[in-house]
């Protein structure tokens, strides 16, 4: 079974700006990669983070030194739509990108999402193909309609539907979203990224807290629309863990259906093709 985290971030100078991150100036695609090995891990999406102006080029020479292991999600800026709407042509030809990440938690891109602002953005991602993916805790009314009124838009959810790092809050109370999240499943373009569940736990490993709210998404979604990862920068455990919360302790999580959550799904539903199959 082919492993597939769906989100990492690699860096090559300055802190990271939430502390739920390991406060160290560098994480680099080579210490990654013998994490991996050592976790049983195939390849990983790099989300290259905005504390480091170089992450951009810093993922891309991953994807070069490290062929088949790192494709890339990358950003452009909403505050400036006709530059972004220009750099989003031909945006999949670069090498690795897979698609375009938006967060709205907060700040200037959480308004323009809910002043409407944004159809520009949804548009060119539906027209040229673009995958995109959120941390959008609080926006998911202003989500669901821009995947309804965008039905080829492939839109995923971050983190459980969660706000990820940014939040104290552990367990049940980390997943008061819930009921407001299980509500996309009904939208066949939307899907979740099962990203950095032992975060969420005040427990240790196996985070039994969070085995219910990753069935929740699972009988919602299905297979083909959950993808596992970790955001392994900021997980209280090791990479391993990660993996075998998945692979191990989920009894209700077996055979093709776990192939797909812990890779298959997120390789179709970002149109990264695997080894020998093309563009890779």
């Amino acid at each position: 079974m082919e492993i597939v985290d769906a989100q990492i971030h690699v860096w090559g100078t300055g802190l990271p700006s939430n502390a739920a991150h390991w406060q160290i100036t560098s994480f680099t695609a080579a210490e990654a990669v013998a994490m991996m090995d050592e976790a049983g891990v195939d390849a990983a999406v790099i989300h290259p983070p905005s504390w480091d102006p170089d992450s951009t080029e810093l993922a891309t020479e991953a994807v070069a030194t490290y062929p088949g292991r790192f494709a890339i999600i990358g950003a452009v800026d909403l505050g400036r739509p006709e530059a972004s709407r220009a750099a989003m042509e031909g945006w999949r030809d670069r090498p690795g990108m897979l698609g375009l990440r938006c967060m709205f938690l907060a700040g200037e891109d959480r308004r323009r999402l809910h002043d409407g602002e944004l159809g520009w953005f949804w548009a060119a991602a539906e027209r040229l193909g673009i995958p995109v993916t959120t941390l959008a805790t609080g926006s998911f009314g202003e989500l669901a309609d821009a995947a309804v009124r965008h039905p080829g838009l492939r839109l995923t959810i971050d983190h459980l539907g969660g706000r990820g790092g940014n939040t104290t809050l552990k367990d049940a109370a980390a997943m008061e979203h819930m009921p407001d999240l299980l509500k996309l499943a009904r939208l066949p373009n939307v899907a979740v990224k099962a990203t950095g569940a032992p975060g969420y736990s005040s427990e240790a490993y196996p985070f039994p807290a969070m085995h219910a709210p990753l069935r929740q998404i699972f009988d919602a979604f299905g297979p083909d629309r959950m993808f596992w990862g970790t955001d392994i920068s900021k997980m209280p455990c090791s990479w391993r863990q990660c993996v075998t919360l998945f692979t191990e302790e989920l009894p209700w999580l077996a055979g093709a259906d776990l192939a797909r959550v812990m890779g298959g799904a997120v390789r179709d539903w970002w149109g990264w093709p695997r080894p020998g199959d093309g563009r890779a």
